[in-house]
């Protein structure tokens, strides 16, 4: 009697709970990332699990081919495929196709940066800084005292723990390393943040992405989404880039309700800061055990800082500090302390109080002058416009042929919408408004067919 090889066709068919590519993909990470199929393993031949799972030989090589890429399993001709385990790493794809090449455009509306001329004077901060070394030891505390307590005053919740790392894109990276795994499942609002994208896809996460309102997060979508046992879910809760979008105090409330119970870890990430219009509303003020909430001082008090607070449960905090010291130890103090002076002077605090006034002043100027000629911008906060377009491309080429860069949308769009879009760093317009805004809409409206832009529907 023949032997049957165990191939692992069982126990993908059992695990694939969508036959699509990414399903079959998914599932069989998951079943790497468990150990339920170990390096070495080897897999069913596309036809014989196509003919498991009842689906095309073509949905079965995609999938073979995504995580081919990945580094997850590996093609030995005709001795078959097998599974070899780690990812093979890959680079920020999304996050390096937002920003237009430096010194080709007039106006650069493509960066989503604050304006330099908004942000506080650091040289008085550094001025009054003493000449003696803030570090005594490798082993200090990670984050100075003064700067934990203005960052506490500061928290729209009440954390167990508090530390400060290199930015919030580090804080994204560390937390998402530290707690997702291959082929677990993460909640992603859409658009989202694209190096959030890049860097879940680098994990080989499944992304599930969350439709959002002029309120956030929609809830019945984060409903049907928890069915998936999703173990995290990141969110902007404030001046959400790119649509700028706040989350209200009622919807974090319906949010939380539906999370309450749930194994899943909330990660906020307050890119904008103090810069924001909108009040800092936190799902920690419901579930402060399962929620982090991370600010950055950059677009507020200056991107050289390169310093943002993580606050949240302990057991989270400390495994972020300690898996920390293998690396850079701490950020450094003396920009901790810079920043501790910066958040108690008032003519810092003064000037961050105009900045906030004058970005929402350009925000406003820009959306009214583009939606008078049709341009569909949608309502929100922060420094950029989400706009939608005819054609994306198009859209910014046309831009392009007036000297004027934006960013295109698919690098924000996990699942695809039904129309196209640009962002554009508004926050960056200081002057001539109207000006700026007809050209915006002329160059769009080119692309239209008949020169004129649709709106939202």
């Amino acid at each position: 009697m023949a032997l049957t090889v165990d191939d692992g066709t069982a126990r993908i068919v059992g695990a694939v709970e969508e036959r699509s590519a990414r399903g079959i993909a998914a599932a069989v990470s998951r079943l790497v990332s468990s150990g339920a199929l170990a390096p070495g393993a080897r897999l069913p031949t596309v036809r014989r699990l196509a003919v498991a799972l009842d689906a095309s030989a073509t949905t079965v090589s995609e999938a073979w081919g995504q995580l081919g890429r990945l580094g997850v399993i590996e093609g030995r001709g005709r001795q078959g495929t097998f599974v070899t385990g780690p990812i093979r790493r890959s680079g920020p794809g999304r996050y390096r196709r937002l920003t237009a090449p430096a010194g080709r455009y007039r106006l650069d509306l493509s960066t989503g940066t604050p304006d330099v001329a908004l942000l506080p004077d650091l040289g008085p901060a550094l001025a009054r800084l003493d000449r003696t070394t803030l570090t005594t030891s490798y082993l200090d505390r990670p984050v100075l005292p003064e700067l934990e307590a203005a960052v506490r005053a500061r928290l729209p919740f009440p954390a167990e723990a508090v530390t400060v790392v290199d930015g919030a894109l580090d804080a994204l990276d560390r937390l998402a390393t530290q707690h997702v795994r291959l082929g677990d499942r993460v909640l992603v609002e859409n658009p989202a943040f694209p190096p959030l994208l890049d860097l879940l896809d680098l994990l080989g996460a499944e992304i599930v992405s969350l439709p959002l309102d002029g309120s956030g997060i929609v809830p019945a979508a984060l409903s049907a989404a928890l069915e998936l046992d999703p173990v995290a879910l990141f969110l902007q809760p404030r001046s959400h880039n790119p649509t700028g979008t706040s989350m209200t105090v009622s919807r974090a409330a319906e949010l939380a309700a539906l999370l309450d119970g749930q194994d899943v870890l909330v990660v906020e990430d307050d890119h904008s800061g103090a810069i924001s219009g909108a009040d800092d509303v936190s799902l920690g003020a419901w579930l402060p055990g399962s929620t982090v909430h991370v600010t950055s001082f950059s677009k507020s008090y200056g991107p050289d800082l390169r310093l943002a607070s993580v606050a949240g449960p302990a057991a989270v905090v400390d495994a972020l500090v300690d898996r920390r010291l293998l690396g850079p130890g701490w950020s450094s103090r003396l920009l901790q302390a810079v920043l501790v002076e910066l958040l108690a002077d008032p003519v810092a605090a003064a000037c961050v109080e105009e900045a906030r006034t004058t970005y929402a002043s350009r925000r406003a100027l820009l959306t009214t002058g583009l939606e008078g000629r049709g341009v569909a911008c949608g309502a929100g906060d922060g420094i950029n416009l989400w706009v939608e377009v005819p054609d994306e491309q198009a859209a910014a080429v046309a831009l392009a042929s007036h000297g004027i860069a934006v960013a295109p949308g698919a690098p924000f769009v996990w699942a695809r919408e039904p129309v196209d879009h640009v962002r554009i760093t508004v926050g960056l317009v200081a002057t001539d408004h109207d000006e700026v805004a007809a050209e915006i809409a002329a160059a769009i409206g080119s692309t239209s067919g008949n020169g004129t832009p649709r709106r939202s529907r």
